[in-house]
């Protein structure tokens, strides 16, 4: 196995193409598609220090720690910010975003993430997209936690960078990801003189050197095992099919929000309303009294493999989050995940109904449309 992984042959410009091309598929998209050698922040931060800077007026959706982050870039690069900042257990509304451009008729770049892991939303992004296009504002959409838990269409919506990483839905590394690229994003990060050109943040290095080239000569050497891991992971989901595995994500949020609703002990979804709840995973809030990093330790005592965390920052006290993508958007797993909650909170002197979370989970399952399946 050890020879298998280090002796391996060039991946050549071709195949480093081709990978691409199959990206660009699973997003429907015609724009260039472009794969960075990194984890997903690599393309995020490039795009926004590409296509932003000074005379940049850009709305940043903060429903989660990303959407702060991006603001934080975007006034590094000195553009004027108009944060628009809803409560992590909502989601934005493409009003909400209508509102912001009649009070700010001045903006021209939109910030959005998809759906937020961390705090288990997602946002009606092609709601948003219409309103978007209606200002004729560049539209810029992290993707990374949705692609294929859930739909991402960046033409349909009319996404202008739209980034997605293989780690999460995907059942892929973190260590590369991609952003499709509109060509107004081009023409912005053209005209932008602060964009980085011959760093590894540049996305018009890609530009000029890969795609108007030809796909004809890589400008470093590509990571070949992150590489070949996004062409098995792409070519499993196109084995499924995408429609089967963005399913397998939804059942597996349908069932462990009833689950939990169903289990007691004071435990419940974090999200308010289940058409605000991201399919990649879903967040809990803990009980009353509880902390929720020892509760999740409690239950990660007997397995500690299950897709099981507390919430980062300030909400590891308040939030549990399961993380039922890729391989883990399982029945099975979602029974294993309600059961070691009940046991931790058991263990923290709680009354639960670990029988009725579990019935609760197969009919919710079921109902989503998806036959139950073992893992």
């Amino acid at each position: 196995m050890t020879n298998l992984l280090l002796d391996l042959p060039p991946l050549s410009a071709a195949r480093f193409a081709s990978i691409e091309d199959r990206v660009a598929r699973l997003l429907g998209t015609g724009q260039d598609v472009v794969i960075t050698q990194g984890e997903a922040l690599l393309p995020l931060e490039g795009a926004i220090r590409a296509t932003a800077g000074p005379g940049t007026t850009a709305l940043n959706v903060i429903t989660g720690p990303y959407g702060q982050t991006f603001g934080d870039w975007l006034r590094d690069c000195g553009a004027t910010v108009v944060d628009l900042t809803v409560p992590f257990h909502t989601a934005v509304t493409a009003e909400q975003v209508r509102d912001a451009f009649a009070e700010h008729p001045e903006i021209d770049f939109v910030s959005l993430v998809h759906a937020e892991a961390a705090t288990g939303n997602t946002n009606p992004v092609a709601a948003i997209g219409e309103v978007v296009r209606e200002h004729g504002a560049l539209f810029y959409l992290d993707a990374v936690a949705s692609v294929g838990a859930e739909p991402v269409l960046p033409d349909a919506w009319g996404v202008d960078l739209c980034v997605i990483g293989a780690q999460k839905a995907m059942g892929g590394p973190a260590g590369v990801s991609a952003v499709s690229v509109s060509e107004r994003a081009w023409a912005r990060m053209a005209a932008n003189p602060n964009a980085p050109r011959r760093s590894y943040l540049s996305l018009l290095d890609w530009k000029e050197r890969w795609i108007d080239g030809g796909r004809t000569t890589l400008l470093h050497a590509p990571a070949q095992l992150e590489m070949l891991a996004l062409e098995a992971c792409v070519e499993r989901i196109e084995t499924e099919g995408l429609e089967s595995v963005m399913a397998r994500h939804a059942s597996a949020a349908a069932a462990t929000r009833a689950g939990a609703s169903a289990l007691g002990g004071g435990i419940a979804p974090y999200v308010h309303d289940a058409a605000d709840a991201a399919p990649v995973a879903t967040t809990l809030r803990a009980p009353s009294g509880t902390n929720a990093s020892e509760l999740v330790a409690r239950a990660l005592a007997a397995d500690p493999d299950l897709p099981l965390a507390a919430g980062g920052g300030a909400l590891a006290r308040e939030m549990i989050r399961v993380n039922h993508y890729g391989p883990d958007a399982t029945r099975g797993t979602v029974r294993a995940c309600l059961t070691a909650l009940a046991t931790a909170l058991k263990d923290a002197g709680l009354s639960v109904d670990l029988p009725a979370a579990l019935t609760a989970a197969e009919q919710a399952w079921r109902q989503s449309g998806l036959a139950p399946r073992t893992p």
